[in-house]
């Protein structure tokens, strides 16, 4: 097997249409397209279906994509190993983690990390699709629920605590909820279709306190933890968001301290490969100093 063909067949197989895999690769999709067509007629067998949504490995494909997988990933291993210099802290450190907690909390510390560690690069890649850290598509992440996959490290980060928030301009006008009844006189925001990542019950602030959820409704919704966060900002009404990213956020207040939703336990993960990898070690320090000075 051509060892070129076999990585785009994964890069495909992974991506599930040329289109994507287009992007990834940098290549036409007519040149994937060919390449894929080629290994096939090496192999004298076909790796996917074609269907309109997309592309949707064989059986053969599917033993195929396993194999390269395993592959790849201890390529990746013995790379990182080779390329370990003690010595120095330097090179390259891709981070990953969900969108909402990476745009607000991760970003803004990122540069005293790069001023603590010139020698280190950083890339920062934030979807609340879990990426692949056994084929290194970055290589450290903070997940927002524990890694089932035996060959990656955890280390428990922290816990995202949730309350009830609202604009100050808003609480002015319509009322500061002394109780939990209170609640039932108020606007609401909430999560429309597809809640991101990390949230698990995006409408127990409808429910809470209440028997009766027809009192309370969602005036608006919003499938973003930080459109969420404007939207509160804005006025529109009340929202339970994370703590994490209404910190040092002027013109908006908690509301009934008290009363909390079921926090988020999340986790700082790598590779087994990773485990003495000297950036990634000064990282994880560096994370954990900082999120010891202010708990969520």
């Amino acid at each position: 097997m051509d060892w070129d063909k076999l990585k785009i067949f994964h890069t495909v197989a992974e991506a599930g249409s040329f289109t994507k895999a287009s992007t990834i690769l940098n290549l036409s999709q007519s040149a994937i397209s060919r390449q894929i067509q080629s290994l096939e007629k090496d192999l004298k067998i076909h790796l996917f279906e074609r269907h309109a949504r997309g592309l949707v490995l064989t059986n053969n494909g599917e033993y195929l994509y396993k194999t390269a997988h395993e592959v790849i990933s201890k390529l990746k291993d013995v790379e990182a190993t080779l390329g370990e210099d003690k010595d120095e802290i330097n090179g390259k450190l891709v981070v990953t983690t969900v969108v909402s907690f990476g745009t607000t909390w991760l970003t803004p510390r990122i540069k005293e990390f790069m001023d603590l560690h010139p020698g280190i690069e950083i890339e920062l890649i934030f979807d609340d699709k879990e990426l692949d850290l056994a084929t290194r598509q970055a290589d450290v992440a903070i997940r927002m629920r524990r890694p089932k996959q035996l060959n990656l490290i955890q280390k428990k980060f922290v816990d995202f605590n949730y309350h009830i928030y609202g604009s100050n301009k808003y609480l002015e006008k319509n009322g500061y909820p002394k109780n939990l009844r209170d609640l039932d006189k108020h606007k609401f925001i909430t999560y429309g279709k597809g809640a991101p990542s990390p949230v698990y019950n995006p409408d127990w602030v409808l429910k809470v306190g209440t028997k009766e959820v027809k009192k309370r409704k969602s005036l608006m919704k919003v499938n973003s933890v930080y459109g969420l966060l404007l939207a509160v900002q804005s006025g529109v009404g009340l929202a339970a968001l994370p703590d994490y990213i209404t910190y040092n956020i002027n013109g908006i207040s908690k509301v009934l301290p008290e009363v909390t939703g079921k926090p988020t336990e999340t986790h700082f993960v790598y590779p087994a490969s990773l485990k003495n990898n000297v950036r990634l070690i000064a990282f994880r320090n560096f994370l954990f100093s900082k999120v010891n000075e202010w708990k969520f």
